[in-house]
């Protein structure tokens, strides 16, 4: 287990490498440089010569990919040129925030999926596992920003039940004073991820109640709440634990477009206005961020395949 962790970690440490070496060239490819981008279509040669030497893009690339990763390595993600403050500084102000509303929208989902899976796998093809998989299905295929959409118009503008927008403040602890607020981004997500997290755990937890030992558990006289509980939980959780580490990123960008349809101060709207406004050191930043999610997902999948199964061998 421990060599496995070393090398995973060390594939990991590769793969993000990779990451900063694409989040850097996409500052460089596009059509004029991030000066054109920025000052606009109308800008000079001189105004683009000028920028250019003052963020010290007019040095040798492989120069500035150096003074990239040695930024990245003390913190330094460049300055957003908008809000001309470091990008690390935002980050550290508005990630905390993020995290907040997307992590507890994942934790509510699967523990509301496992149970709902195994419902589902127990009364399979009865009436009620037809209306869960239809409710899922209409859930999984629609967009994030249009279901917030649709619990703004139900729940903030007919039922008048939550507040249309999401909390405000610079601080988790000044989000954290208006918890209605927070109800409808969090459920936003917390539906989306159900909708994924359920029909994988009902499929584990059918192909689980197939298998030879559970009808030999039946067969001694066991009850069906020891054998779901006890015997086929922690093998139908596989799946999820890997779909769940998998997900991360896509959890952390549909969470980046909810915060925009909810104005939630986090980096999913900061990444919104960026893009807007075409400020790329924070754009890159963010997506910087979302690649080492990716990364830390994957390899959280890969931990928690083999600590359910201790069967699992990796060359």
């Amino acid at each position: 287990m421990t060599a496995y962790l070393v090398r995973r970690i060390g594939q990991s440490v590769i793969v993000i490498i990779g990451v900063t070496i694409i989040a850097f060239l996409l500052e460089h490819i596009l059509p004029g440089g991030p000066a054109k981008g920025l000052l606009g279509p109308r800008a000079t040669q001189v105004q683009i010569q000028a920028f250019n030497h003052q963020y010290g893009l007019d040095r040798p690339l492989f120069v500035q990919y150096w003074d990239y990763v040695d930024g990245l390595l003390h913190g330094n993600l460049q300055s957003s040129f908008k809000l001309n403050e470091p990008v690390t500084s935002i980050l550290q102000r508005e990630l905390p925030k993020t995290i907040l509303l997307v992590g507890t929208a994942l934790v509510i989902s699967v523990l509301i999926a496992i149970p709902v899976g195994i419902v589902q796998a127990v009364r399979r093809n009865k009436a009620l596992d037809y209306i869960i998989t239809g409710v899922s299905f209409i859930l999984y295929s629609m967009p994030s920003f249009w279901l917030g959409l649709l619990l703004i118009i139900a729940f903030a503008e007919k039922l008048k039940w939550f507040p249309a927008e999401a909390p405000q403040g610079a601080t988790i602890g000044q989000v954290l004073t208006d918890p209605r607020a927070l109800v409808l981004p969090i459920l936003t997500l917390t539906l989306i991820n159900f909708a994924a997290y359920s029909r994988y755990m009902r499929s584990s937890a059918i192909e689980s109640l197939a298998q030879d030992w559970v009808r030999t558990a039946k067969a001694k006289g066991l009850s069906q709440r020891v054998i779901l509980f006890k015997h086929m939980l922690r093998n139908s959780l596989i799946p999820i634990a890997t779909l769940v580490g998998l997900s991360l990123p896509g959890v952390f960008t549909a969470g980046l477009i909810t915060e925009a349809v909810f104005n939630y101060p986090g980096t999913g709207f900061d990444f919104f206005n960026a893009a807007v406004n075409q400020d790329y050191p924070l754009l890159l930043g963010i997506i910087l961020v979302v690649g080492v999610a990716t990364v830390v997902g994957n390899l959280l999948a890969d931990l928690a395949y083999a600590i359910l199964d201790p069967r699992v061998r990796y060359g």
